[in-house]
Order: C-alpha cells, then structure tokens, then sequence
C-alpha cells in the first residue's frame, strides 16, 4: 500500500542497493569521537527515502543503544542540527512539531499554522493529529483552540479534524449549489454568514471547490478571492485565500511561501526548512517549477543567494558550508 507520505513529483526516491545496517555504521562513525564528518552524513541522510531513513534510525538504536536523532541533536548545531534531525523524523511527527513550534511561547505563528492546516490531505491531517497526542500528551484541537479565537479557530479546527472530502469526482449540481449559498452569504446580503464559507471551503474536495469557484464566478461575476477580501477580514480571510489558492493550484502556493521565506536581508530557515522537508517526497518538483514561473529565477539560485549572507559571516565558501549543502543537495534545486 503506497504511503499517504508520497506523491509522484517529490525529489527524492528509494536508493537502491540499500542497507539500514551498513548507513547505521557510516553515520555512527561520522559522529563519534572528536569532530564530525557532516560530508557522511550529508551524502546518506540526503539520497533515502524518509522510510529507509526511518529504518536506518530503528537500525542505529539496535545497534547502538542510543537514538540517531538525540546523537544528531548532541552533536550538530544550528539550522544543520535542526534539518539533519528534520530528516530522520517520521513525516506525522514532524508536522506535528511544526505546529506545536507554531504555537509555542509568547504569540502565535498564524501563517505557519494556514500553511500546513491547508496544504495536509484529511488523512494526513488525522495522523499528525495522533502524532501530536503520543509526542505531547495533549490534543492538537484544544491547543489550537487556546491559541487562536473566532471564526479563525472554528476553521482551523474544521481542517484539523481531517474530514475534507478527498474524492476526485466532482458533482456539477453541488458545485451551482454551494456557489449560490457562499453568494448568499457575502455578496448577497448585510453582512456576512462566516459559517457557510468555513462548511463549504473547509470540507470539499479540491476539485469539487475549483468547480464550485467557477459557478461562483458565473452567478456573482467576481472571482471568490475578491468576494472574500471584501467580505472577510484578519487571520480568518487570510486562511480561506490560502484555501482557495491551494484548491486551484498547492505548489503554486507553496513556490509563494518559499518566496517569502527568502527574500530579504533574512531568511525564514523554520519555513524553509519545513517546506523541503515535506514536500521533498510529494510534490517539489511541482513546487520547483511554479517557483520559476512565478519569479523568473529558479528556485536553487534562490536559495543560494538567500543563505549567502547568512553563510558569508562564517568566511565559509557557500559550496562548503554543511547548511547549504544539505539545502541544495537534499531536494536537487537545480533548475
């Protein structure tokens, strides 16, 4: 059965010739004793699979007593340390840590939390929910619910309850149907039904949303993107865009996330490195090319130019520097 972690555009594949027990020893030697041989790590951990990753992990713990992610995390540092053991983390666990990154400390990271809310299938979605409960002892809903508030909560609790239809056939009747009530909703009347829009936009399929935009389009002569500008507001108005643009085209959204995680003086590394690391075996081959679409660079000189600065305060050659190696390497950037 083919895993809900795995698509057909992802960068990374299966190596062949694989042997958990053999990559448990190289890894083992490169970061035992003084110094660390990043160069081993970097060329085993960037070309498996995350299912042979994990298989390797189970390996280096039977082997050695010891878990690889905590022996990773006690010998690098920084950015590296955190993508090295980004890389070894089941994909449900890792999302679930993103979110609870998300949600930790003083404030809120609002766009981290539409970002992977919008962009998880149902089933996905129902896995990081168990995921978080093992990792955290508490439920991703109560926690989403006492970070966030109104109709902004009420649709981010919709979606990570995972109960979005992900059937692929469409229904035209309902599509007409849904375009009249969402009209009915906004633009047809004194004020807004918030209600509605969380129903419909959070619980339909993709396609049967893309079907229901263009009956929208038809009845109100306005696209749905411009009827929730003008009806919505806050956090809440910036989720349903991100739902709308995600049914119409996810890696285009994602390309945009990208963007904004490396323009600028900074570079966003926790968005950045989130993104790579989940997309890697899905879709960021497609991801890749909205990225050169929209922006006319590829996203590899992006990246590159972005860690630049960050790389240059080291006096480090950026082909050298273990960050971006990994970066570069991992998720083949080469168009």
């Amino acid at each position: 059965m083919a895993s809900i972690w795995v698509g057909h555009q992802g960068t990374m594949r299966d190596y062949p010739s694989f042997s958990a027990s053999v990559d448990a020893e190289a890894i083992h030697k490169a970061i035992r004793g003084i110094g660390t041989d990043e160069k081993t790590l970097i060329s085993i951990l960037t070309e498996r699979s995350n299912a042979q990753r994990q298989l390797i992990a189970k390996e280096y713990q039977a082997a050695y007593g010891r878990e690889l992610k905590d022996d990773l995390k006690g010998d690098l540092s920084g950015h590296f340390k955190c993508l090295m053991v980004a890389l070894v983390t089941p994909p449900a666990v890792f999302d679930a840590k993103q979110l609870k990154k998300s949600m930790k400390g003083t404030g809120t990271n609002e766009d981290a939390l539409i970002e992977i809310l919008t962009t998880r299938t149902s089933r996905q979605m129902k896995e990081i929910g168990q995921a978080y409960y093992t990792v955290y002892k508490k439920s991703l809903g109560d926690e989403i619910s006492s970070e966030t508030s109104g109709d902004f909560r009420k649709a981010l609790l919709t979606l990570a309850d995972g109960r979005r239809d992900e059937g692929l056939k469409v229904d035209e009747q309902l599509a007409k149907e849904d375009a009249q009530i969402l009209y009915n909703a906004g633009e047809n009347k004194w004020g807004t039904d918030e209600d509605a829009f969380t129903e419909i936009l959070c619980l339909r399929s993709f396609p049967q949303l893309k079907l229901t935009f263009d009956e929208y389009r038809n009845i109100s002569q306005k696209d749905i993107e411009d009827s929730i500008k003008g009806e919505l507001s806050g956090r809440f108005e910036d989720l349903l865009l991100a739902i709308v643009c995600c049914a119409r085209n996810t890696p285009a959204f994602l390309a945009k996330r990208l963007h904004q995680a490396l323009k600028g003086a900074g570079t966003d590394e926790f968005t950045l490195n989130r993104i790579m690391v989940s997309r890697s075996e899905i879709d960021l081959l497609d991801i890749r090319a909205e990225f050169k679409k929209q922006y006319g660079y590829s996203l590899h000189s992006a990246i590159e130019v972005s860690l630049f600065f960050k790389i240059a305060k080291h006096i480090m050659p950026l082909s050298t520097h273990p960050f971006s190696l990994i970066i570069l390497k991992t998720w083949r950037c080469v168009t």
